[in-house]
């Protein structure tokens, strides 16, 4: 086998700018590919980021039926403090959570005195509620410029939009008006202590106040909240946590014996999983294309190969070379292009992905438009593309291959 990978790696020297041309399209192929896994990953991560540790969390929990209804906030579907009680226990005994914070969602009117308003907020607890959705504070601009974000009680944050649309500014009076769950309705004074960037996707465009207020002006008893957002500890481990925590919970029924509480993933609550997927569906997607290129064009080089050098292979076959080592010389041809351009490309693409870490990429997503793109790539994915790119060289030149070792010596010398 030794003499075979020789006779082999001397031969594809004898035809250097076919070799090395060949080689330079299975270097761009594969340093074009994992420079895309790399920064289609990196946006995809940077994306579901902002949406999860600004607005929705890893993971949510409602009363059954929540959700179903949630674009109308319903106050009849919260879950009652009793009921907290039951969750926070759970939560609070599951290793896999690192904070979780009660929401009490609803919908009123916003008045300046001169203007009003829709508005939707989130009754929230500041401390809790940074702890689960960290970023938050990013998105808040106030008298400390968000790097503290308190929402004392009697302060609200109100949307981006809604301050420019009502000309509202910071330090500015206004007024809450929300109907209750009996119908009645109620106001509360607030000042606005921080406008908040407006996001795209469910909670994008909300407003926050301190949820003792919100208790005051829905005339809830406290302890009530109709959302629970939840952070893990890693992002990676939220499948197998969402199964445990959906399989505790489904244990607490009701009266008449169906399910107390709900469970989500943020996939479930926000149109940008689809996006998601389709980046994972475009990344599969170039693989297949860098396959074909591959495949075509070490198939084409191994046929020219074998027509080029017919009467060198019956002049092998002549002297004794059995086919089944005609096969293989043509076979680890393919493989030494495969692995020439796989390892070649992968460290091409590695010290592109380096040089575009040190110049920061910044991009743009919602209102946001200074965030940092930092594209990387796991060495498990750079080995297993180097693998299949390989694979491929090979099998692209096994119908060469076997043609070659198929010439009859006599035929093939007569060949001109």
């Amino acid at each position: 086998m030794m003499k075979v990978a020789k006779i082999a790696y001397r031969n594809l020297l004898r035809y250097s700018r076919r070799t090395m041309l060949t080689s330079m399209l299975v270097i761009i192929g594969i340093a074009a590919v994992l420079l895309f896994i790399a920064i289609a990953g990196s946006f995809k991560q940077l994306m579901v980021g902002q949406i999860t540790d600004s607005m929705l969390g890893h993971l949510q929990v409602h009363r059954k039926g929540y959700v179903a209804s949630i674009d109308n906030s319903p106050l009849n579907l919260n879950l009652t403090s009793k009921q907290m009680t039951k969750l926070n226990e759970v939560l609070e005994n599951n290793e896999s959570i690192v904070a979780y914070s009660g929401r009490l969602k609803f919908g009123g009117m916003l008045s300046s005195f001169t203007e009003t308003s829709n508005i939707r907020v989130n009754g929230i607890d500041p401390e809790q509620e940074l702890n689960s959705v960290p970023l938050l504070k990013q998105r808040v601009t106030g008298p400390d410029n968000g790097t503290k974000a308190t929402l004392k009680k009697g302060e609200i944050w109100i949307p981006e939009t809604l301050a420019k649309g009502m000309k509202l500014k910071i330090g500015a009076q206004v007024v809450l008006v929300a109907t209750n769950k009996d119908g009645s309705v109620n106001g509360v004074p607030l000042t606005v202590s921080g406008i908040i960037g407006a996001m795209t996707g469910p909670g994008g465009r909300d407003g926050y106040l301190n949820i003792a207020d919100a208790y005051q002006l829905l005339r809830i008893k406290k302890g009530e909240v109709n959302e629970v957002a939840i952070r893990l500890k890693s992002f990676d481990s939220m499948e197998p946590a969402f199964a445990k925590l959906k399989k505790q919970l489904s244990e607490f029924k009701n009266k008449k014996d169906k399910p107390v509480f709900e469970t989500h993933t943020w996939e479930k609550l926000s149109p940008f999983s689809n996006i998601a997927k389709i980046i994972d569906l475009l990344t599969m997607f170039v693989k297949v294309i860098l396959i074909a290129i591959v495949l075509v064009s070490i198939m084409n080089v191994m046929l020219m190969a074998v027509y080029e050098r017919i009467r060198e292979i019956g002049t092998i076959a002549a002297i004794g070379t059995s086919p089944g080592k005609i096969w293989s010389l043509f076979l680890m041809e393919g493989f030494f292009l495969g692995l020439f351009g796989a390892v070649v490309g992968s460290f091409v693409s590695l010290g592109i992905i380096q040089y575009l870490n040190w110049q920061k990429l910044i991009v743009s997503f919602g209102k946001q438009d200074t965030l940092v793109l930092e594209p990387s790539i796991a060495i498990s994915e750079v080995i297993t593309t180097a693998l299949i790119v390989i694979a491929i060289s090979a099998l692209a030149s096994l119908q060469p291959a076997v043609k070659a070792s198929k010439l009859e010596p006599v035929d093939a010398l007569r060949h001109f």
